[in-house]
């Protein structure tokens, strides 16, 4: 095959053109995103019922649409949690499941539910295709010097949102600190009781005041006229005007009893731009969005946003993901320059050929190049893990060019012509670089289809990496051998005194090797031992956090902290970030809604200054911050650097989640309770917290129901009085010109702080006076009051009760210590009617974690199935992988020495290796091969192998080794996350280059012996 492309150089080089003009075409039309689409399709489902207590919540609202969600094919995970007024229910499905297909199943599902569901909910239930759990892509402050907060809301939602929200590929727009408005009637329960009249009474006179109904046309002869009624109440002074009731002939009105204020639907709801109480816009993606690409959309719509809102709001884009992710893809396409330049000139300084060095460097960009139309085909993007693959091939490319341009440089020194030598060296060697390439890309095939989130987020860097590894053969096999053909000229230069040296050593401990290569065979046997033992020593990790310039930080406070508590506390932690010289941006978000379950829980979300600014990365940021946040009184500060990749659909305070499930809350709450605090004493976590909040303080009413009847009071009108004066009933819509609001009755404020107040409060009977008036009759006349304790988040997994325990991990502890230990203390803790799971990080590593040996067996076995063909001989595969043991060996100890986990890029670099290593013994093993064809002795043969292929296996090591150099130092943006992979090919190449000079050869010789005595005993029985 490389005689064609040698004879026929005009074809060849416009084949090559061809193939790096569509390459350059394709860059062009590459997305850019930080990781490969892999999100689980998640749902949020939201139905509230103002008022409702948390357990009726639970039971009411969140179990019937929770059983009609079971019945969904593809529902992987579905958790609840039910707050004051408030269901939220996740919904994840499978990797596999359509985002659009699953929010039909669930719009179907929830109309099922409808008939099961409280008939006084103000609306049904909703949802939305967003994971909660994911962080915003953007975050953009809207601000006013001169409106209040509830007309900036307005422009925020009605202007901003709204728009923002039809952008393709915006899965949720969420406000922060929504200020909505809302006419809001306050009642002095005292001088309604002194007019005897039922806070029901005021309900029902704004239901029947406040209308807007259709009210037809008159159609005259020649004119058509539109009857249009005004039945609303548009302003305050309106309501304060409107009768209420009739006493002694005279008119009550509104502001005889109370009051109409302009207020917000939600005024125990704030968000805080370091100080100051403001708006701001938090923007999510949708499921598999490129982030880069959404930005870019949002970006070009402002500026037609802001042409129609009023001078004085302003708009301030407060935080912008795709920064982040630019300057980490910028740093790895530099450090692929940086990569091709150290290989180009370790080759130079090996060839000392400037021909020989021009024509190894041009497979390099022709085959790296030629890669990137293969991406578009396939549907990748440039990505951390894309660009890696093409960056770790940088090696693989420069290696076989080398080795093809080693062997006609060999030729030309018998005294051939380079036409001839080009044509008998390429002939030589196609075999053994076809050899290296196909079992090299193999290595990669069991990866690609790997299930669940390790093989989505392995899958498109394996299938870069083996495209880039097959375009690499083909131009070695093709361009090389042409332009070696017309342009190697001169001779590569005679080794250095040192390259002579090490030369001139390894021929003689290659000797003594041979001499006493039963002991060799025992040290590989020790190595192996060795590595296996490595690998249940070095910590393990999943999937490395990065820095995004932001982190979280929740705040959680005793269950009795009230919402103007919650924002001195928030303040006071704002404070705290903002002394820290590398925070130059706090939002903090109090009350329930959004990122908060309850109302003793606050969201913080400090912004940190741009990387060049800073000298920390956000994890020393947040450790340096902890002591700080520990000294704050009354509020506890849980915070950690989000992944980027997400998986699961929980809200935690911490990165991992340790979930208890239980039918039976009262036999899981004290157990849960009783974990939680053992947690807190194991060494391997820190940050341990729960969801569990069942102390926050109740008023339990019994009602004294033979009393109430007697009096003509029923059971729903002592609740709808409750309901009217205490739970932020909304009586009616108000239908504004780009928005309808609510209109909410209640007691005035002050009536709302004490439980004793309560017996203010009087309920309306069916009984009338001598006057006509009816009779009230206090609450504490009709009810029995009690002070207790209840949940304020009541929280679901499946269909059980569950309480889920989040925790980081500590120090230099791994994850895979810390579900060591956790599942070790659950052995010991839980009883048999407590189950267990681990969730989102942790369980997608326990997954993954269990996955990997039989991956790396896999890949092993394929290599052998390919070789064995390749070969036609089931011995020499396994003498080509004896040598893996050695490079597993040192990837294991460099991540020891400085003190890295074997986490998801540690993986990678461990499968690398696989392949890397063998390319060496394929090269060795030709040789071999061939010598004993010609009738060399296998000693003979394998010894002159080692070193005629010495100068090329160390020219193609250090390549490796120069090409990986730049991401084992972990520089620039996101160079940490990446720095395992490199310290693991980096240390298992240095390591197995050592160990299997001397391995491979022995190794040949004793299974050259096996296949001998086998073909000798198998000839024996056939004589026989």
């Amino acid at each position: 095959m490389t005689d064609l492309f040698i004879k026929r150089p005009v074809a060849t080089t416009l084949l090559m053109a061809a193939l790096v003009f569509f390459g350059i075409v394709s860059y062009f039309s590459l997305p850019i995103s930080e990781m490969p689409s892999i999100d689980f399709p998640t749902i949020q489902v939201t139905a509230s019922l103002p008022g409702a207590d948390p357990e009726t919540m639970a039971s009411a609202v969140a179990t019937p649409l929770e059983r009609q969600f079971t019945s969904i094919s593809g529902l992987q995970s579905m958790s609840s949690a039910n707050s004051l007024g408030t269901t939220t229910i996740t919904l994840q499905f499978d990797l596999s499941r359509n985002i659009d297909g699953a929010g039909t199943d669930v719009l179907t599902y929830i109309n099922a539910a409808q008939g099961s569901l409280p008939t006084n909910m103000p609306s049904p239930p909703t949802f939305q295709k967003v994971n909660p759990a994911d962080m915003p892509i953007i975050y953009i402050r809207v601000s006013s010097d001169t409106m209040p907060l509830f007309r900036v809301t307005n422009y925020a939602k009605v202007y901003i949102a709204q728009r923002i929200s039809m952008i393709n590929g915006v899965a949720q727009v969420a406000v922060y600190g929504d200020q909505t408005y809302s006419p809001r009637v306050q009642v002095n329960p005292d001088k309604l009781a002194a007019l005897s009249i039922g806070i029901d009474e005021v309900a029902n006179a704004f239901n029947n005041e406040t209308v807007l109904q259709p009210t037809g046309s008159l159609y005259g002869i020649d004119r058509l006229f539109t009857i249009k009624a005004q039945g609303q109440l548009t302003s305050a002074t309106a309501y304060n005007r409107q009768i209420i009731a009739y006493r002694n002939g005279n008119p009550v009105r509104l502001q005889d009893v109370g009051q109409t204020i302009d207020s917000t639907i939600n005024d125990k709801n704030a968000a805080f731009f370091d100080q100051q109480q403001g708006i701001v816009i938090a923007v999510k993606r949708a499921a598999g969005t490129n982030t880069i690409q959404l930005v870019d959309a949002i970006r070009a719509m402002i500026p037609s946003i802001e042409a129609t809102l009023p001078p004085s709001v302003k708009l301030e884009f407060l935080y912008d993901r795709s920064k982040s992710i630019k300057e980490a893809i910028d740093d790895v396409q530099f450090t692929l320059l940086l990569s091709i330049s150290l290989v180009v000139i370790v080759v130079y300084l090996f060839l000392n050929n400037l021909p020989a060095t021009i024509i190894a460097s041009l497979a390099l960009p022709t085959a790296l190049i030629g890669t990137l139309s293969l991406m578009v085909f396939f549907g990748f993007s440039i990505d951390n893990l894309s660009a890696m693959a093409i960056i770790l091939a940088v090696g693989f490319v420069v290696d076989d060019a080398i080795v093809m341009i080693e062997n006609i440089v060999r030729h030309t020194e018998m005294g051939k012509k380079i036409m001839q030598a080009s044509l008998d060296g390429a002939r030589q060697i196609g075999f053994t670089i076809i050899s290296m390439t196909l079992s090299l890309a193999v290595v990669f095939i069991p990866i690609m289809f790997m299930a669940g989130i390790l093989g989505r987020v392995l899958n498109e860097m394996a299938i870069t990496i083996t495209l880039c590894i097959l375009v690499s053969g083909f131009v070695t096999l093709s361009l090389t051998p042409m332009m070696c053909s017309r342009f190697l000229s001169g001779k590569i230069s005679e080794s250095g005194k040192i390259f002579k040296w090490i030369e001139h050593g390894y021929e003689k401990t290659l000797h003594l090797a041979l001499r006493f290569r039963f002991f060799v065979m025992i040290l590989s046997m020790a190595i192996l031992g060795l590595t296996f033992w490595l690998f249940t020593v070095v910590p393990t990790g999943f999937i490395p956090a990065t820095d995004s310039g932001i982190f979280y930080a929740f705040g959680m406070a005793e269950q009795s902290a009230s919402f103007e508590t919650m924002k001195d506390r928030v303040l006071k932690v704002g404070r705290v970030f903002m002394a820290d010289p590398d925070v130059f941006k706090f939002i903090g978000v109090v009350g329930v809604g959004g990122p908060n379950t309850s109302m003793n829980n606050a969201a913080m979300f400090p912004l940190l200054a741009p990387m060049e600014h800073r000298k920390r990365s956000a994890q020393q940021i947040i450790d340096d911050l902890r002591p700080k946040m520990a000294e704050v009184p009354d509020l506890f500060v849980f915070m950690y650097n989000p992944p980027s990749i997400q998986i699961g659909g929980k809200q935690t305070k911490a990165l991992y989640q340790y979930t208890l499930l239980s039918p039976d809350p009262g036999e899981l709450y004290p157990v849960a309770r009783k974990m939680a605090m053992s947690m807190r004493k194991l060494k391997e976590i820190t940050d341990v917290n729960t969801d569990m909040q069942i102390d926050g303080p109740q008023v339990r009413i019994d009602i004294d129901r033979d009393k109430a009847q007697a009096l003509g009071v029923t059971a729903s009108s002592i609740e709808t009085a409750l309901m009217t004066a205490y739970a932020a009933r909304q009586l009616t819509n108000l239908y504004g010109s780009t928005d309808t609001y609510k209109v909410i009755v209640e007691v005035q404020p002050e009536y709302q702080r004490r439980p004793d107040l309560l017996n203010k409060l009087y309920v309306r009977t069916n009984q009338t006076n001598s006057d006509g008036t009816p009779v009230l009759v206090p609450l504490n006349g009709l009810v029995k009051m009690t002070e207790d304790t209840g949940p304020l988040v009541v929280n679901h997994t499946g269909q059980l009760t569950s309480v889920t325990i989040s925790f980081n991990t500590a120090g230099n502890y791994s994850i895979g210590e810390a579900v060591t230990a956790i599942e070790a203390l659950s052995k010991q803790e839980l009883p048999t009617n407590i189950s267990y799971i681990f969730e989102g990080q942790a369980t997608a590593f326990k997954e993954s974690l269990a996955s990997v040996p039989f991956l790396l067996f896999l890949a092993i076995m394929i290599i052998y199935i390919i070789l064995g063909i390749l070969y036609e001989s089931f011995i020499h595969p396994i003498t080509i992988l004896s040598g893996l043991p050695s490079a597993a060996l040192g990837g294991l100890i460099t991540l020891l020495v400085f003190g890295r986990q074997l986490d998801l890029y540690g993986f990678i670099g461990i499968i690398m290796l696989i392949g890397i290593v063998k390319k060496n013994s394929i090269m060795v093993i030709d040789f071999a091969i061939e010598a004993e064809k010609e009738g060399k002795s296998p000693f003979d043969a394998v010894f002159e192998g080692c070193i005629v292929r010495f100068r090329p296996i160390m020219m193609t090591t250090v390549a490796a080794i120069a090409g990986i150099f730049p991401i084992a130092l972990g520089m620039g943006a996101g160079g940490d996350a990446r720095q395992p992979l490199g310290l693991v090919v980096a240390g298992g190449l240095v390591i197995s280059q050592m160990v299997t000079l001397y391995l491979t050869p022995c190794f040949y010789t004793y299974m050259d012996e096996l296949q001998t005595w086998l073909v000798g005993h198998r000839a024996e029985k056939d004589e026989a």
